[in-house]
């Protein structure tokens, strides 16, 4: 496992030193969800990109569907 650092505020510190929270793991959890954050944004963006890249379908094709549907029966 990797080692990262953090500077914080002294005042931070011994406020952080006051309650009992395991620190390491408080961060450790808060970035990976910031990294699946940031990986939904992506992919949301990357599916946005393939959507507007498809051709749309052409106006009235619907109606037109349904009148040829209608007619068939």
């Amino acid at each position: 496992m990797a080692v990262i650092t953090v500077r914080v505020p002294d005042e931070i510190r011994a406020k952080m030193k006051t309650v009992k929270v395991n620190w390491s793991e408080e961060i450790r959890k808060f970035i990976i969800h910031r990294i699946e954050e940031e990986e939904r944004k992506k992919n949301i963006q990357k599916a946005l990109e393939i959507l507007e890249g498809k051709k749309s379908v052409e106006k009235g094709f619907s109606s037109k569907s349904v009148r040829e549907d209608r007619d068939s029966n």
